[in-house]
């Protein structure tokens, strides 16, 4: 089973959008359903916290705790799709820094579920 990290965004999650921190996003992981591949176990999530400066801190923090390392980090549809849009990135910059930064593939969405 594919083992993976989901980032998400915090802000979006706490002002009641929609995504109450989520189990869309679990329920995709779980079936391979959405960007999700095959089956796959979260090992970790972290929610984005506005201007965004804790995202590579708290991931890298949460790698080094983590018994089991992702082999991929996904951001989350809330992420990437929400409207209107990250103030502070844009999710294809955050998307490559944390490629950079982990050296672990980075996808865009995680569940089409509305």
């Amino acid at each position: 089973m594919k083992k993976v990290a989901i980032l998400s965004c915090g802000q979006y999650m706490d002002s009641g959008y929609g995504c109450p921190g989520e189990w869309r996003c679990y329920k995709a992981a779980a079936l391979g359903e959405g960007k999700f591949d095959e089956p796959s176990q979260v090992v970790f999530w972290i929610a984005c916290e506005c201007p965004g400066k804790t995202v590579i801190p708290n991931t890298k923090m949460a790698m080094k705790l983590s018994e089991m390392k992702p082999e991929a980090i996904y951001m989350s549809t809330c992420m990437v799709g929400s409207f209107p849009g990250c103030p502070h990135y844009k999710p294809e910059e955050m998307a490559q820094k944390l490629q950079d930064t982990f050296g672990i593939p980075v996808i865009m969405g995680t569940h089409e579920y509305t």
